[in-house]
Formats: C-alpha cells, structure tokens, sequence
C-alpha cells in the first residue's frame, strides 16, 4: 500500500477532530451556572450535563474502533463527525434540560465512534520512520483538550456571542465539525476495512454492560454522595467483565472475530495499566481548578490561564517523545513519569507555602513541569500500544487506549473530589494537599509499573536502540 499523498493534511483534520473532542468533554463545566438559571434545572440534571458526555464517549470507544476495522476508517470518522456536530446544533438550540442532557449523551456516542479512527489512520497511513511526530501530534490533543475546554468554555460564556450565552460552547463545534467534514472529504483515503466477520454482538453487550457499571458510578457516584449503588455497580462489573473475558477467549477458540482479541489484552496490559494511573493521578487538576476558584477567588478565566503554560511543556515533552521513546522505552517513560510526579509535588509546596498569596505565577514552573510530563508519558504509551501490530487490530488497540484514558480520568475526578470535599472543614490549601499526596501516590504506583513496560518499543530494531 502506498503512502497517502495528503495524509498529513488528513492527520490535521483527525486532530483537530480529537482536539473538539477534548475540548467537549471540559467546556461545559464553567457554563453550568448559567445553564442552570436559564433552564431552571436541578444539581442532578446539571451533573447530567456534564456526565452524559463522557458516558457515551466512554462506552462507545472499543465498539467505534472495531466497526473501523471492519467498515473503514474514513466511513467511521465521517460518520462519528456527523453525528457529534448534529448532536452539538441539537445542544445549542435545546429549550428543555432534558433535550439538552440527550443530545449531550449523543454527542459522546459520535466522538467514541470517530477519536479510535485516528490512531487507526495513523498506523495505517504513516511509517515507522514518519509515525513518531505523527503520534506526537495526535498524544499532544488530549492534555491540549482538556485545558483548553475551561478556558474556551470561560470565554465564550463570558462574551455572549451574538446573544447566545452558554449555547455558544455548543455551536461553535458546528463551523468546526463541517469544516471537519469536508476536510475529512477531500484528504482521508477511502481504504476498506480488514475484517469479513460480523460483529461480535454477545461480546459488544457484555462489554458494554461491564464498562457502564465502573463509568457510571464514578461519573455520577461522588455528586450524589456515593449513594449504595454506586458501590453494588462497580462490584457488579466485576464478573461482567470476567464472563465478556471467557466469551472473547471463546470466539477466538471456534475461529471468530473477538470485540477484543486475548491475545491482545495480555500484550497491552502493562502499558494500559501505566496509562490509567497516570490519568487518574492528573485527575487532581480537577481539584486545583476548584482550589483557585473557591479558596483563592480566581474567575474561571483566570484560573485557566494559570494552567495554559502546560502547554509549552507539552509541545516539550511531544519532541522528546518523539525522538527517544521508541528506542528508550521503559527507561523513558519511567523519566517521564517522574517528572510528573516531582512537578505535582512542587505544586504542593507551593499550596501550602504560599497559602492565600499564591499566585499563578508561582505556579507557572511546575505546571510546565507537569506538561512536559504528561506530554511524554502519553505520546511513549500510545506509541508503544501501536508498535508492531497488524493492521486488522488498529482499530480494537485505538478503542482499548482511549478508554483507559477515560477510565483513568473519571478515576481521578471520583478520588481526588472525594478526598478534596471529605477535607475541606480543614481548609482548602489542606485539603488540596491531601489530594495532591493522594496524586503522588498514584503516580508513585504508576512509575513502579514502568517496570513492567518493554525494554523498547517492539518496532525498533535492536541496531537502533540508544544505549
């Protein structure tokens, strides 16, 4: 197959649809307030709001990767794309919450069928020699993503464009997914898809029903006061995916298509495992946002500023991803990983040091820290899941990598709010620190795991290794 002529235009329209996708998941949560005085809504609708998305996305990354395996990338992204923009007109123009929580579910749904597409994309269109710096363009949209989606969210809301208020945060990505969608037209290769069985659909029901057990709890449990079932659900998924894991073992066996082949769960799951606890260990800046805004009395805008250099230690960590994590491996991403977790504790010093004086300035060295980190990490684990597979399996590894992602990040919401709000009587610099050690412990975890990772990534040829 030879390689695709636009294909690094076609990577920018991917990313950009990743990077909508990021965004979307963030920039509903400084509008709620408003949302909630025009609408009329409940706290449990105004949670809605904001979990129906990532519930959706969540539940719907493996079974988007596969129908992309076996339908084609490009038909998949499309098709995602046009869902997530009809969803997002749907949501802007919404009268009644309940409209509104619908469309926001469905939205979710069109980005869990399109973000798999572009890992898929990448290994397929680009080579081992081109795919580094394409990996660190796709790796560099999630971090990106999540903290642009308060800043955009902030500023939209605050400048009421032509009058739309909160329904701005929704109708941009309109203008966007059309642009979207032609760009996707004219630059994506149309390649068919490798597979030639159905669907595993007793395996896409217990999947679904085993995923929806820990995501719903963790995205709704810690609003509601961790109610009983948010403890019942999560022990229930337990046997759910027990049972999904016998049933793949099964397909594989008669000569089936398994949802998500064994073979590739045991190859994976070293960096999956990595993966999520540096997710769920991020998931503190949820906590941070708060401590700005509700001890220290920044505006949204400003807070989001305070977290925008990240983004030079990103585009940092992407470069030197790109150029030494295949060859370094573990090594690697065990340096990456401590990065991170030295730039999380440089944050709590300065929490409890600087108290009510803090200012984000202070700030700004450890959270370039904390993206060079998380820009590293991230790009060397991708990049490592996609190393030396076939391409019939692009799709399935894009869907189990994004939904550890999520799963790591809804984690990380979950913990660290329940620690930050079970502390607050103490004060909030106290109970921000006593989310942050709960952090560095995660990540402390997470650069123990490393070990486990290849010693390098399998593409590399021993010859090329460094050191």
């Amino acid at each position: 197959m030879g390689k695709h002529a636009l294909r690094w235009w076609a990577l920018a329209v991917a990313v950009l649809a990743v990077l909508v996708d990021m965004i979307d998941n963030q920039i509903v949560a400084v509008a709620l307030p408003t949302v909630r005085r025009e609408l009329g809504t409940g706290d449990a609708a105004l949670q809605w709001i904001s979990a129906g998305y990532a519930l959706g996305f969540a539940l719907t990354l493996i079974t988007g990767g596969r129908l992309g395996d076996r339908h084609g990338t490009k038909k998949l992204f499309v098709a995602g794309m046009l869902v997530f923009t009809g969803a997002s007109l749907a949501a802007g123009l919404a009268g009644h919450v309940g409209v509104l929580i619908a469309a926001r579910v469905v939205q979710g749904v069109g980005s869990g069928l399109m973000v798999p597409q572009v890992l898929s994309f990448i290994h397929a269109e680009f080579d081992e020699r081109e795919r580094p710096k394409a990996m660190a363009w796709y790796a560099g949209a999630f971090p990106v993503g999540g903290l642009a989606g308060p800043l955009l969210g902030g500023a939209l809301t605050q400048a009421d464009v032509f009058g739309t208020g909160w329904r701005a945060i929704f109708l941009v990505n309109v203008p966007i997914g059309v642009l979207a969608l032609a760009g996707a037209a004219v630059t994506m290769p149309s390649r068919p898809g490798f597979l030639r069985h159905r669907l595993d659909l007793g395996g896409l029901a217990l999947l679904t029903a085993g995923l929806f057990a820990v995501f719903y709890p963790l995205v709704q449990g810690r609003e509601l006061g961790w109610p009983g079932w948010s403890v019942v659900l999560p022990a229930a998924a337990v046997p759910l995916l027990g049972v999904f894991a016998l049933y793949q073992r099964f397909q594989a066996r008669r000569g089936g298509e398994p949802l998500v082949p064994p073979d590739l769960v045991r190859r994976l799951a070293s960096g999956q495992t990595v993966l999520f606890c540096v997710n769920t260990g991020v998931g503190v800046f949820f906590v941070l946002t708060l401590h700005l805004q509700l001890g220290l009395g920044f505006t949204p805008w400003e807070a989001a500023v305070t977290f925008a250099p990240s983004t030079l230690g990103i585009v940092a960590g992407n470069v030197l991803a790109m150029r030494l994590a295949p060859a370094l491996g573990r090594s690697f991403a065990a340096g990456a990983v401590g990065v991170l977790l030295a730039s999380l504790a440089g944050v709590a010093v300065l929490v409890l040091s600087q108290g009510a004086a803090l200012s984000g300035w202070a700030l700004a060295g450890p959270v370039i820290g904390v993206g060079l980190g998380m820009g590293a990490v991230l790009n060397a684990l991708f990049g490592s899941a996609m190393a030396a597979i076939r391409p019939d399996q692009a799709g399935v590894v894009s869907g189990v990598v994004n939904t550890t992602v999520q799963l790591g990040t809804a984690t990380g919401i979950a913990l660290f709010g329940t620690v930050f709000f079970t502390r607050l009587d103490t004060g909030y610099a106290s109970a921000t620190a006593g989310a942050l050690a709960v952090s560095a412990s995660v990540l402390v975890l997470a650069l123990a795991l490393t070990a486990a990772l290849p010693v390098r990534h399998p593409s590399v040829p021993q010859s090329q290794a460094v050191g």
